[in-house]
């Protein structure tokens, strides 16, 4: 089975969700003995340097990228106004990148060519002029959706217009694209019902965020308690407006309630004003060097979105690490959860409070929630199993 991935990143190295879900679904594929092709956009904001990667995935594939500038320019933003795309989605297309992927197209016949999200979906035509592939658009999340919300929630009038504005270019231009492929993989139960509802009349097939548990090693020993932690990136505002929120609203109240209680916060490109809060128990501890050894050094979990759709590959590993998750409702969106058995669901202060303090006074409890996390994605997202589930659709796909 020879599969051309497209993705809008480099996946390497896999330290955050997007670039977690694309290395793993080729890396499952690879132990199946699949042949991967992988052709990503490289942009300025994530940039890889291509010369530095070592990594196993990296050795078995054949890889192409095309470093391109998807920085929003206001000039290119005031403009598009005037047009029909959706600038969202039109940043991340280049006619040098086409022609390099055309390149590829016409060397290679593919069997398979899975379309890694959204941004990369303005190369389906070149796909379609120049391949007779069948075509798979693997659905991270609802785009637009977390565009609406963000502009729900916006204060300031006229950056809230704007952003209803982009949602609904966006909306319009998800929406089509459904349609224009053989299948779809949605990463969640939630998400497919969705993808239906927007008029979506091609199988649809549930993929969730897939782990190797064999990365995910659990050393209680070196587990502090009491400790809260959050650990995304902060460029992402949906991760940002949350955390404002939590340190804001809850945090306050929180940090009275033990003298040695201490929230660490990590993740990428952390704002200047996170470092300002007034609170000795704050711990601003920036981007670490390994995720893994992060979460298994503290003991709770805090995960307090307040928009967003798809699957929070953070929290999946989270609970691989059998941490106690404490979320947002719309955190634990698509996720196969239990509230009160493998996760705690908290979307006020008053709720967050008590589920806080139930963790604090009770140790047993957070471990647990913890040790139950791990059954619920040992059972629903196993690497092996959801490859060969992939694999079987290919196969069909292909043979049909």
């Amino acid at each position: 089975m020879k599969a051309l991935i497209l993705s809008n990143r480099v996946p390497f190295p896999p330290t955050s969700g997007y670039p977690i879900v694309v290395y793993n679904t080729m890396k499952g594929l690879l132990n199946l003995g699949a042949e991967i092709t992988l052709f990503c956009i490289n942009p300025n904001s994530h940039r890889v340097d291509v010369d530095d990667i070592y990594d196993p995935v990296f050795e078995q594939i054949k890889f192409h990228s095309f470093e391109l500038d998807t920085e929003v320019n206001l000039w290119d933003a005031f403009f598009n106004i005037f047009s029909n795309d959706s600038y969202n989605v039109s940043r991340f297309y280049d006619d040098d990148a086409a022609k390099m992927l055309e390149n590829l197209l016409r060397e290679t016949e593919f069997d398979v060519i899975q379309f890694e999200g959204l941004f990369v979906v303005p190369y389906l035509d070149t796909v379609k002029q120049y391949s007779n592939a069948k075509l798979i658009y693997r659905a991270h999340n609802i785009v637009f959706d977390v565009w609406e919300r963000l502009a729900n929630s916006e204060r300031f009038t006229p950056r809230r217009r704007y952003l209803q504005f982009l949602a609904r270019r966006l909306k319009t231009y998800e929406t089509e694209q459904f349609n224009r492929f053989h299948r779809i993989f949605a990463i969640s139960e939630p998400d497919r019902h969705n993808i239906l509802q927007f008029g979506c009349e091609i199988p649809i097939d549930v993929f969730p965020v897939a782990l190797d548990f064999e990365k995910y090693l659990i050393d209680i020993s070196k587990t502090s308690f009491p400790t809260l932690f959050h650990i995304g990136a902060m460029d992402w505002r949906p991760n940002k407006e949350g955390l404002e929120w939590f340190i804001e609203e809850i945090w306050p109240d929180i940090e009275k309630l033990n003298s040695e209680l201490r929230f660490y916060i990590a993740g990428k490109r952390i704002q200047r004003h996170f470092y300002e809060y007034d609170s000795e128990n704050l711990v601003i501890e920036g981007e670490v060097f390994d995720a893994v050894e992060f979460m298994n050094s503290k003991a709770i979990m805090i995960v307090p979105l307040l928009s967003g759709s798809g699957m929070r590959v953070k929290i999946i590993e989270g609970m691989a690490m059998k941490k106690c998750i404490i979320a947002t409702s719309f955190a634990a969106e698509g996720l196969n959860c239990k509230n009160g058995y493998d996760i705690l669901i908290a979307d006020t202060p008053d709720e967050f409070y008590r589920c806080i303090l139930q963790c604090l006074t009770r140790p047993n409890r957070w471990r647990e929630l913890g040790e139950n996390a791990r059954k619920t994605v040992e059972r629903d997202h196993d690497l092996r199993g959801i490859s060969k589930r992939m694999l079987n659709v290919y196969t069909q796909l292909v043979n049909g």
